[in-house]
């Protein structure tokens, strides 16, 4: 079965983009080439690409093992957070998703998605 390997985001400005997703969200930088940077989420390899225009985007929904610590951290980084962490759904089995959403630094949302097991 196919996996995704590399998500492509463009972005306006690649130098603010770089500073937000690499010290605003922490998230690791893998490489950067003229007009390019590469970001390993997890496994997968988010590439930004610098348009020079201010283009409307996807959501990302990032992975998070504590959404109330994370909601906090990336508020006090500076990250624009639009909502906070609410449960979305609970399964048959107990277990539930939350979200928490937040602006990129181009204003465009940006998720954060935990799933809690249940007891």
């Amino acid at each position: 079965m196919p996996s995704i390997t590399q998500i492509s985001r463009h972005v306006e400005t690649l130098d603010r983009a770089r500073t937000f997703w690499r010290d605003t969200l922490g998230v690791h930088e893998l490489y950067a080439f003229p007009g390019l940077a590469f970001f390993d989420l997890g496994g997968t390899r988010l590439m930004l690409k610098e348009t020079g225009t201010r283009d409307p985007a996807d959501i990302l929904y990032l992975a998070s093992r504590d959404i109330s610590a994370d909601h906090t951290r990336l508020s006090e980084r500076g990250a624009v957070m639009t909502g906070a962490p609410h449960m979305i759904h609970r399964h048959a089995d107990g277990s539930e998703e939350w979200m928490a959403f937040f602006e990129d630094d181009e204003g465009r949302p940006l998720a954060l998605h935990a799933v809690t097991l249940s007891p």
